[in-house]
């Protein structure tokens, strides 16, 4: 590959693309901040400012507020901006967790909208889908019927009632009254394995799964007594295509993008320090590498 070849490669890198807006995102934000960068010992409080002040006040109080009311709240503003250089001055922040930890919150979140630039095409997504199948996979659903019979009262009677009914089904003949009165329905339709454990419990589920289609089968137990059972259809769990989940894989690819972003970034701010860790070497935690970070 010549010089000309790998130059053009590497500015179709995606990840130059992100790192490119996130400095440009950073440089916003020293823009908009420079008493950050200088830490002026002039406060000014724009007429900007003063706008977004009225307007949020109106946001909750539905009304705008009275002259009195703006300039407490501009004074408000100002004694906060005081508090806030000082301290950061006399270093408070540095041994708290709480602000510590909503600073580098804020800091993610800065990576989060670099992220949040790119629209995914067909084709990212197909591939997350693709890389992903178990997360979007439709579980197997079953139609069934069954006939219950109550071990409390029947006690082991009720296993032997259960047989000698599953012979007379065997048989051809009609289910009729036969079994016992109970809450729990006497058919299922489309039923996914989950709703079946929710309504019989796991190990009824399980012996719904390994039925044979059309026939009646049993005695199985559930959590509620012996049953006798007949699956008349069932489907296998498929994974759906893109288009019938595009929707949630997008929300998924979304959140995949913002922490590889953010792995990424830290990686790079992390390479500006000299980390010395008493005790242990001090070797950089390796980014998670799994799926490609998306060109905006």
């Amino acid at each position: 590959m010549n010089d000309a070849t790998a130059r053009a490669a590497w500015l179709r890198e995606p990840l130059l693309h992100f790192l490119v807006i996130g400095l440009v995102l950073f440089g916003f934000y020293w823009l908009l901040n420079p008493q950050q960068m200088e830490s002026p010992r002039e406060i000014v409080v724009t007429q900007a400012r003063i706008a977004a002040i009225a307007e949020n006040f109106a946001r909750t109080w539905s009304r705008p507020p009275t002259p009195e009311e703006l300039r407490g709240l501009v004074d408000d503003y100002v004694a906060e901006e005081v508090y806030y250089r000082e301290a950061m001055a006399m270093g408070l922040d540095r041994d708290d967790i709480v602000i510590r930890r909503r600073l580098r919150q804020k800091m993610e979140f800065i990576s989060a909208d670099v992220a949040a630039a790119a629209t995914p095409t067909d084709a990212q997504l197909a591939d997350y889908l693709a890389r992903h199948p178990d997360d979007f996979r439709r579980p197997p659903t079953f139609t069934f019927q069954q006939v219950y019979f109550d071990s409390t009262r029947r006690g082991d009677a009720a296993m032997s009632e259960a047989r000698k009914v599953l012979g007379r089904l065997e048989a051809g003949g009609d289910v009729g009254d036969a079994g016992d009165s109970t809450l729990l329905p006497p058919a299922m339709e489309a039923a996914s394995t989950r709703d079946v454990e929710n309504t019989f419990g796991s190990e009824f589920a399980a012996a719904v799964a390994g039925a044979p289609l059309g026939q009646w089968s049993g005695p199985v137990k559930s959590t509620f007594g012996t049953h006798l059972l007949r699956v008349d259809a069932s489907t296998p769990g498929e994974l759906p295509s893109l288009a019938e989940v595009r929707a949630e894989v997008s929300r998924a690819w979304e959140s995949e993008q913002r922490r590889l972003v953010n792995d990424r970034l830290l990686e790079g701010l992390r390479s500006r320090y000299e980390v010395r860790i008493e005790g242990m070497d001090a070797t950089p935690p390796p980014s998670d590498k799994q799926g490609p970070v998306s060109q905006p």
